[in-house]
């Protein structure tokens, strides 16, 4: 494993020089924000008279049409959703400087060939693994949130130090970068969240409590039980790993989970894991998520529709508004 950290970045090859952010959601504003905050020359890319063309001009930036944005810059970060990166690459295509870098923050469009770059501009990927909420928030605590690095493509031979030095400056040399490839960055991503991070664990919560509440249980006791405390336990594994784990529950607890994990986790279920990384692997995800976005995402707004209506859900609200202590 290659990891580096600020001891190992240039961060002169950034000085003065143009970076541009096309897209201001949470991924684009946290970058915008750290690598102003950084010192760093940041102009933002957006649509006139949308939303994020306000924030971005509240928050302080000079904004452009996407078109105007990217030319003379060092850096164009890409930092919209993935299905509109494609479209909106070829449009700004023609604008882009001989020898500047695309840096994207997910590779799925690099990797599954929906955007194939000019052969004179440098492609790398800088990856935080967090949201862009905690990416702003570890920046400005004095942290940082780790960071993948990749480089598709090195026309200028300057493309590792520009990423690492983009790394800085949105803090993730801070907490460390590891290097590694757009596919292995992409598949292990896209197989995190389904397998285990939003599909794995949403439907694990959801098995588990129409399972309690069909056995005869009242609904708010298995919310609490299997969506509530959740987070109690995923904070002692991202604080010390299954170890903390087992060290703040109880022995029986302990003893269930040894026992009856493996039960519910077996061999079935390891063998659809392997069926998800296998379709993510052979282009089959890709090729049907972006089939489905061609055709208006019928199938992903009826399955949205389900997830939101499902009992837990109104359970949920009913009990989360009485916790005052919340965020909403």
């Amino acid at each position: 494993m290659q990891m580096y950290s600020e001891s190992d970045v240039d961060s002169s090859c950034l000085a003065a020089k143009q970076i541009t952010v096309l897209g201001y959601g949470s991924q684009g504003r946290a970058h915008a924000l750290n690598l102003k905050d950084s010192g760093l020359n940041v102009v933002i890319g957006a649509r006139p008279g949308g939303g994020s063309f306000s924030k971005a001009q509240a928050d302080g930036f000079v904004v452009k049409e996407p078109s105007e944005a990217v030319s003379g810059a060092a850096i164009i970060a890409i930092l919209t959703p993935d299905t509109s990166q494609s479209a909106l690459y070829d449009s700004v295509l023609d604008k882009i400087d001989h020898g500047a870098a695309l840096l994207f923050a997910h590779g799925f469009n690099i990797h599954y060939q929906q955007i194939r770059p000019r052969d004179d501009l440098d492609v790398v990927l800088i990856a935080p693994k967090g949201p862009g909420d905690l990416v702003r928030r570890q920046y400005q605590e004095g942290h940082g949130v780790p960071c993948l690095v990749a480089v598709s493509q090195d026309s200028t031979g300057n493309a590792l130090a520009l990423a690492l030095a983009y790394s800085q400056g949105i803090g993730g040399a801070r907490a460390g970068v590891i290097e590694t490839t757009f596919a292995e960055e992409t598949e292990t991503d896209l197989f995190g969240e389904q397998a285990v991070l939003c599909g794995g664990a949403t439907e694990l919560v959801v098995a588990g409590f129409d399972t309690l509440v069909k056995a005869g249980y009242q609904p708010e006791v298995a919310y609490y039980e299997v969506m509530h405390e959740l987070k109690l336990i995923v904070d002692l594994l991202h604080e010390g790993g299954i170890r903390k784990m087992h060290e703040f529950i109880s022995e029986t607890a302990a003893w269930g989970d040894m026992i009856s994990g493996p039960r519910v986790i077996d061999d079935h279920v390891r063998g659809k894991m392997q069926e998800v990384l296998d379709d993510i692997r052979d282009g089959t995800f890709a090729k049907r998520w972006i089939d489905e976005n061609k055709a208006g995402q019928p199938e992903y707004k009826r399955l949205m529709k389900a997830d939101l209506t499902h009992p837990i859900e109104e359970v949920g609200a009913r009990l989360r508004s009485q916790m005052d202590w919340l965020e909403n």
